[in-house]
């Protein structure tokens, strides 16, 4: 049986990761900050008493049920939307004006590098992730447990429920793949 202590600890020590993989999942800080926040909310409320070393597997499981729920919400929601945005009137263009967008960053942060290093930043990122989008859904999903949330092969094989050898075959064949889509649009990591 896990203390308060032990849990608080490892929920702290998982938010990062969680985030990041919740964040790569549906796109949307916002929206992957609430995802986080409910997964350890429900792992705290109905799981609080197993033992710690069920903790990790009990919370992946539920962060991905989570995110699943998240997308099955949205599908819902952008079917009311669409359904109701063709009886509005034509908006003006300059209502989504944003002041923050205009904002120039301070010399020396993140946000002030130069445009050339930011845009093949951007379209570094933005291959990566579309290569792994493209990925079986399987593999995907090995691959961002094992190396986006660190989980080991015996954790990640318990979370998708398949074999250990399953997980490996799945992290190799992304592996592969990813590095033969990113090698012909030239990209080396």
């Amino acid at each position: 049986m896990a203390t308060d202590k032990e849990l608080s600890d490892f929920l702290e020590n998982v938010e990062r990761r969680a985030f990041k993989q919740a964040v790569y999942a549906v796109r949307k800080e916002e929206s992957a900050l609430d995802i986080v926040q409910d997964a350890m909310i429900k792992l705290a409320e109905k799981y609080g008493d197993k033992p710690a070393a069920e903790l990790p597997m009990l919370f992946q499981r539920i962060l991905q049920t989570t995110i699943l729920d998240y997308f099955r919400r949205e599908k819902v929601r952008n079917t009311w939307v669409s359904l109701f945005s063709g009886m509005s009137s034509s908006a003006d263009e300059h209502d989504d004006f944003d002041i923050l967008e205009s904002y120039e960053a301070e010399q020396g942060s993140q946000a002030a590098e130069s445009s050339a290093d930011k845009v093949e930043r951007m379209q570094t990122l933005s291959a990566i992730d579309d290569e792994v989008q493209k990925l079986p859904a399987r593999q995907r999903e090995a691959f961002l447990m094992r190396y986006l949330h660190d989980l080991d092969v015996a954790e990640t094989a318990e979370a998708m429920g398949c074999s250990e050898g399953s997980v490996k075959t799945h992290c190799s064949r992304a592996t592969h793949t990813l590095a033969e889509a990113l090698k012909a649009k030239g990209i080396k990591l």
